[in-house]
């Protein structure tokens, strides 16, 4: 009873999405190590357990290749969802031969390759990855330059 509910404690607190500098984002708890004996916390009555438990977590890294969902469309670039990752960035710098065609439904467009627009699935290569303390998130800035990277049909 008891590690069933610190389970479901672990992973409400990490189902808002909040990541650690060194590990990422907890994707789902593996198992349960050990649960310590429990303080009564004075001001509140709530117990506390200390517990050492197994992930899954999720990191990015430079150089790796993944591949993200576009959620945002601008004249500069666009933003990219991949898994717990919200703001990935791909300049229009970094997608050689895409020219933006703004409009209602603005796009990237390639005479050799399939558009860039919203919902599109795209695998780039990592270039530069950063964690933001203020709201415990990786970014991550991401190039089309390199073989088989680009639009996923």
């Amino acid at each position: 009873m008891l590690q069933r509910a610190i389970i479901i404690r672990l992973m409400d607190g990490f189902s808002i999405k909040k990541a650690t500098k060194d590990l990422g984002y907890c994707l789902a708890v593996t198992t349960l190590e050990s649960i310590g004996e429990g303080k009564v916390r004075q001001n509140s009555g709530d117990v506390l357990f200390p517990v050492v438990f197994s992930c899954i977590t999720f990191r990015i890294y430079r150089g790796e290749i993944l591949e993200g969902v576009v959620h945002k469309i601008l004249k500069h670039g666009v933003f990219l969802r991949c898994g717990p990752i919200e703001n990935i960035y791909l300049s229009n710098k970094k997608m050689p031969g895409y020219e933006y065609v703004p409009g209602e439904n603005p796009i990237f467009m390639n005479e050799k390759m399939p558009k860039i627009e919203k919902d599109v699935v795209v695998r780039f290569i990592v270039i530069g990855e950063k964690y933001i303390e203020a709201q415990r998130e990786l970014q991550a800035v991401v190039s089309l330059e390199g073989d088989f990277l680009g639009p996923v049909s």
